[in-house]
């Protein structure tokens, strides 16, 4: 199977390794550079991460990379990064195109993909009711409400799970864990849940070393200067307790790393996630044997409450949690231990490309 594999990476994490990725002179040393990074590497193939030739990962939003390689082919100062992105598959002969940002590279982009393209995956794990997937011969995620949806649509629609990357199994092992909370994410009061929970837990942080990484909106940066708090702009400001706790967001190998120095890694779902959960940070968190705390909900197989995670109801059950963890680490760091082993053995990146290849071979 000829795999080409598209992704999306974010400003904030283009900024943060910018000196890094601009040092790169070629599109495969850019790559490369990326990959060791580990951002969404749960999401990418065994191939990609591997290195095959049979299989190519570019991210088609990163501009930087895409002309990087359309000079290198020859192609004109003018392309667009969708003519770039199916230029990249005509020569890669790919034939079948897994592409993680659907939205960008949508239906009407599927249609037009070269005739080597046999089959093609989506993976969309975000509601979003106006989106049209129906270009794709697959939809795939690891929410079954999301997948329901799907289906309701007339559209093909699978189970697919992240897997754990084999490269946390070099931080998982660091029993010096001086951050007792961490939660890495987004912090919105639209998601009055999960922001609830954050307020809540902050306000521990005259007793517990607690880290919150981040990202800020333009607006919540300049209400959050001295000028900023005297004009209307103030109702950006995030509360005291959790703008005391914050830090800049965090990725990849980075975001390992800090999970590694963690007691517990905080998780909340946003509000319109339903009943399902299984989001990244579960699979980040227990990949470096750090303790889930988690909120109620149906989580993957494998993810149970008291056994291999602990989950909160409510935000005043979530403070309770933490300090009851905290207080007692040595015994839940045995829970993270077996959530660590878990996660391992059931979703190993094996198991997750031999699902995807019979998923397309059931095309």
């Amino acid at each position: 199977m000829r795999l080409f594999q598209n992704s999306g990476v974010p400003g904030s994490f283009l900024s943060r390794h910018r000196a890094e990725l601009q040092s790169a002179v070629t599109f495969k040393d850019r790559i490369a550079r990326f990959l060791h990074q580990r951002y969404g590497a749960l999401h990418f193939l065994a191939p990609v991460l591997d290195g095959e030739e049979t299989a190519f990962f570019t991210n088609g939003d990163d501009e930087i990379l895409q002309r990087m390689w359309a000079r290198q082919m020859g192609m004109s100062r003018r392309a667009s990064l969708p003519e770039i992105l199916l230029a990249q598959m005509e020569f890669h002969r790919a034939e079948v195109f897994y592409n993680l940002d659907p939205i960008r590279y949508n239906s009407e982009f599927a249609r037009k993909l070269p005739g080597c393209v046999r089959k093609t995956v989506a993976w969309r794990n975000i509601p979003l009711p106006m989106a049209d997937l129906s270009g794709y011969d697959l939809v795939v995620c690891n929410s079954a409400s999301l997948l329901g949806g799907y289906l309701a649509s007339g559209w093909k629609a699978a189970y697919f799970s992240p897997a754990h990357d084999p490269v946390m199994d070099e931080y998982a092992g660091n029993q010096e864990r001086p951050i007792d909370v961490l939660f890495a994410g987004g912090y919105s009061r639209h998601h009055m849940k999960r922001a609830a929970v954050l307020e809540a837990v902050a306000g521990l942080r005259d007793r517990y070393r607690i880290e919150f990484c981040l990202a800020r909106s333009r607006l919540t940066r300049l209400a959050e200067t001295p000028a900023g708090y005297l004009t209307p702009l103030r109702k950006y400001r995030r509360p005291r307790d959790i703008r005391s706790v914050s830090r800049e967001p965090v990725y990849g190998r980075d975001l390992y790393a800090l999970i590694a120095k963690s007691k517990v890694v905080l998780n909340g779902a946003i509000d319109v996630s339903g009943e399902d959960r299984g989001n990244m940070r579960c699979f980040e968190a227990m990949g470096c044997s750090a303790l889930l705390l988690g909120d109620a909900g149906v989580y993957p197989d494998g993810m149970r409450d008291g056994e291999t995670l602990l989950a909160y109801s409510s935000p005043a059950e979530a403070k309770e949690l933490v300090v009851r963890v905290v207080n007692d680490w040595s015994r839940y760091a045995r829970t993270a231990e077996q959530a660590n082993h878990m996660v391992r053995t059931l979703y190993n990146k094996r198991s997750q490309w031999s699902e995807f290849c019979r998923l397309v071979n059931c095309l």
